[in-house]
């Protein structure tokens, strides 16, 4: 059992689609010293996600699951997040809607992150409609995970300056760093007042 200042290390579960910048920024916040986390399962709709190579590399067990029909796909993970004893679950670029049904069993226990400060431009392509209505700030956003999309409780969030040069490509840069800097502080708040 690996444990972290006495206390039992908590096991967590990356979803992802794509690239995996959080998962690795999860998991280098997993390796730390005092980290009261391990990521023991990730999960991906999407064989060819880049993010797998941070698991292969790290040793972590991962699981790509085929999403055509989503209730056989969740009733596979659900089965999965038992099996390794996941106390809770990050959401990282994961693009497909979690059910009620599957919120329901990790009730208050699933994290997202958003690219908008929330709860302004909620859904996709946030970065493309900041840019349209001239917004001066934008930012990302950790939340608790309920049955609508990107409404649950704030955990985090950090504002930055939209420049006068931004593009979608170059903000959607700009706040991934960000992004992948606020994860790992916003699990430690998470953990500290919820579990």
């Amino acid at each position: 059992m690996d444990k972290s200042n006495g206390k039992k290390k908590l096991k967590i579960s990356v979803f992802i689609s794509g690239r995996g910048t959080n998962l690795k920024s999860i998991i280098n916040f997993s390796k730390k010293k005092n980290s009261l986390i391990e990521v023991n399962l990730v999960i991906s709709d999407n064989k060819k996600a880049k993010g797998l190579n941070f698991a292969k590399k790290n040793k972590i067990r991962f699981l790509i699951v085929n999403y055509k029909k989503k209730n056989i796909a969740e009733n596979k993970i659900l089965t999965n997040l038992k099996k390794c004893k996941i106390d809770f679950i990050c959401l990282a670029g994961f693009m497909k809607i979690l059910s009620k049904k599957f919120i329901n069993n990790y009730k208050g226990k699933i994290l997202n992150i958003h690219p908008s400060l929330l709860p302004k431009y909620k859904g996709l392509n946030t970065h493309k409609r900041v840019i349209m209505n001239k917004e001066k700030f934008t930012g990302c956003t950790v939340h608790m995970v309920n049955s609508k999309l990107d409404s649950g409780k704030i955990i985090f969030q950090k504002k930055i300056k939209v420049l006068k040069n931004d593009n979608e490509k170059k903000l959607e840069k700009r706040l991934l760093n960000i992004e992948n800097r606020i994860y790992p502080i916003a699990i430690k708040k998470f953990i500290n007042f919820n579990l």
